[in-house]
């Protein structure tokens, strides 16, 4: 999966050469680059949440993300997912083998004095080709793994390990004929603002929860500017009660945004169904959808769980060794 092509007879004095620089020159992620990044996506190796524009560029500001193209390859700067006051890289993603873009990785924190290479939110797949280019440590980062679900099954709710979340759905629905799931469109968007100023959020919030708000707020500022897919969904009571909004990204959906009022009963459990439902029937190739990571919180841990995923995407922070 990973080009591999260490060259033993250069390696020495390509090392040599950048101890004196290097030419990787990173910029800050504004949505004007989302053209020039995202062809770059698909060569990631997993479908963590981490390889899409939504997973970079709404916490670009919070890790602190900066990017640099060379030899038609992406290298990402930023921190640890688990700790902002470590500065790490993503995994390289494009042309170049790992061996070459590792290699250009450790001469770039040699010439700048940044210290060991370190790497964040490394899928599990990648690991291992890290380890043959020299790793010094392998840290799980626990409260990071991604939830994976069956499409299908979230947007069926079928079978007895389900029955809870379609018995809520089916509330709803019979609490709120006349509700509709709309495609969100931009003439939606101050609505939308307006929807979630107004929605508090839950008194055992997420740490990050008025971070996250921050964050997609300004998403729904330049939402034309993403390739993002959204819903809307409306009751003739309450108006607007939730809103979702996702990426595909090969047989993939990634929801990076779910909201909802949560003081009308089913409306999370609805935009949920709904959404899927919706996307699958836009995108019949959709295998699985990402609902990302709990990141430590309790209550975000429950609800993911409770819909029962196909499986964790687990990820790792890995320390390189400076010379190998």
């Amino acid at each position: 999966m990973f080009p591999y092509r260490r060259t033993y007879s250069t390696y020495n004095v390509v090392t040599a050469t950048r101890r004196e620089s290097t030419p990787l020159r990173f910029s800050q992620l504004t949505v004007e680059d989302i053209p020039v990044i995202r062809p770059y996506l698909s060569a990631a190796p997993s479908r963590t949440c981490d390889f899409t524009i939504g997973g970079m560029f709404m916490w670009a500001d919070y890790f602190n993300y900066t990017y640099a193209i060379f030899n038609d390859t992406l290298f990402v700067k930023g921190v640890t997912e688990d700790d902002v006051t470590r500065a790490a890289f993503s995994l390289p993603l494009g042309k170049m083998g790992l061996d070459e873009s590792v290699d250009m990785l450790r001469g770039y924190c040699r010439a700048t004095g940044s210290g060991p290479l370190l790497f964040s939110a490394i899928p599990e797949v990648a690991v291992e080709p890290l380890r043959l280019l020299g790793v010094k440590t392998v840290s799980p980062l626990v409260e990071w793994s991604d939830y994976l679900y069956e499409a299908e099954d979230l947007a069926t709710l079928s079978g007895k390990k389900m029955s809870k979340k379609r018995n809520h759905v089916n509330h709803f629905m019979a609490e709120n004929p006349g509700y509709e799931l709309l495609p969100l469109t931009s003439g939606m968007i101050p609505d939308v603002r307006h929807f979630l100023q107004m929605v508090p959020l839950p008194i055992d919030k997420p740490v990050l929860a008025d971070i996250e708000r921050e964050q997609v707020m300004r998403v729904l500022d330049n939402y034309g500017a993403y390739p993002f897919e959204g819903v809307v969904l409306k009751t003739p009571a309450d108006g607007m009660v939730a809103f979702a909004i996702g990426e595909v990204i090969g047989d993939t959906l990634y929801v990076h945004i779910e909201k909802m009022n949560h003081e009308v009963s089913g409306a999370g459990e609805c935009i949920n169904k709904l959404f899927a439902e919706y996307m699958l029937d836009k995108t019949p190739h959709l295998r699985y959808i990402n609902r990302e990571e709990a990141a430590g919180d309790p209550g975000l841990r429950k609800a993911k769980d409770s819909y029962h995923p196909a499986m964790l995407l687990e990820k790792f922070n890995v320390e390189m060794l400076t010379e190998f």
